[in-house]
């Protein structure tokens, strides 16, 4: 009788060895624990510290970048069933940085981070309407989403292309109304014709603006603290493709390559030659970046 409880207990043991989800995978085993320790041992050599957001002396606003740390468990977990260390099998946590572009001061961005392998399209709208259709159809082709700074007195007049814009999923940024020197303008001005491009956008979007381009690259130390207070970033570019010249197509692409960088911002307009040109940019870019929209530019992310 003995002897059959003691089966019976077995029996019972095993049932419930094998129906918890990972039992004997969860704790590393003699035969396994080098492993483990392996993995914890070596953590500190593929550890990389997170960069806090800064500002630059040239570049001012500058994004940080998230760190990596290993997850041993996990990577333990990854790597238990060939039982040996292998790199690329490593799974790692992000580290956030201490400081974010949010806690500095107020100042302009005009890039991402150095160390992303990527770019973005900055396109400032205040005329060139009768091109927008066939960029988007471009972009939308290409599966890019790009960043367009439209002027508040070009919306109310072309808000089907507006509306285009916003459905195929752009970002849409403020770039002041009816295409002012903001540089000239004092604090009252500007937040009166700041707080009215951002009403008419957001009749399109249901979302608050936050970004916003200065037309021309004119701004003053009052342009940046004003739209700050109304929760804007001001954005500036860091490769112009100087459209709004005429170049030629050849002359464009030329000086776009030539000039790009990890986290570079392109600026454009909605021009007969960057509507001919774009195609084959796109194409050239995608070589060595992937092009993405502003906030993803600028995020932490690695």
């Amino acid at each position: 009788m003995r002897g059959f409880i003691q089966l019976l207990a077995a029996v019972l043991l095993l049932a419930i060895i094998l129906t918890v989800p990972n039992y004997p995978s969860s704790i590393p085993t003699s035969t396994s624990s080098s492993l483990y320790n392996t993995i914890k041992e070596k953590q500190k050599d593929y550890y990389i510290p997170p960069e806090d957001a800064r500002i630059d002396k040239v570049w001012k606003k500058t994004p940080g970048l998230n760190g990596k740390k290993v997850n041993i468990d996990k990577s333990y977990q990854n790597m238990k069933k060939d039982g040996k260390f292998i790199e690329r099998k490593l799974v790692y946590d992000h580290v956030s940085p201490k400081t974010s572009l949010e806690d500095l001061p107020p100042s302009p961005i005009y890039r991402g981070h150095d160390q992303k392998d990527m770019v973005s399209f900055l396109i400032n709208v205040s005329w060139g309407e009768e091109y927008i259709p066939d960029i988007l159809k471009v972009l939308s082709d290409h599966d890019i989403k790009a960043n367009f700074f439209i002027d508040g007195a070009f919306a109310q007049r072309h808000k089907q292309l507006v509306t285009m814009i916003v459905e195929d999923g752009h970002i849409i940024g403020s770039h002041g109304y009816n295409h002012p020197d903001f540089s000239k303008m004092d604090a009252l001005s500007t937040e009166a014709n700041l707080q009215r491009t951002n009403d008419i956008l957001k009749a399109f979007t249901d979302k608050e603006v936050e970004w916003f381009a200065p037309p021309s690259g004119s701004f003053s130390d009052i342009t940046v603290t004003t739209a700050d207070k109304l929760n804007l970033e001001t954005i500036l570019w860091s490769v112009d493709t100087i459209d709004w010249r005429n170049p030629t197509k050849d002359v464009l692409i030329h000086r776009v390559t030539t000039k790009v960088h990890n986290g570079a911002t392109i600026l454009m307009h909605p021009t007969e030659v960057t509507l001919l040109s774009l195609e084959d940019l796109i194409t050239q870019l995608k070589k060595d970046y992937k092009i993405v929209d502003f906030p993803q530019l600028i995020s932490e992310k690695r």
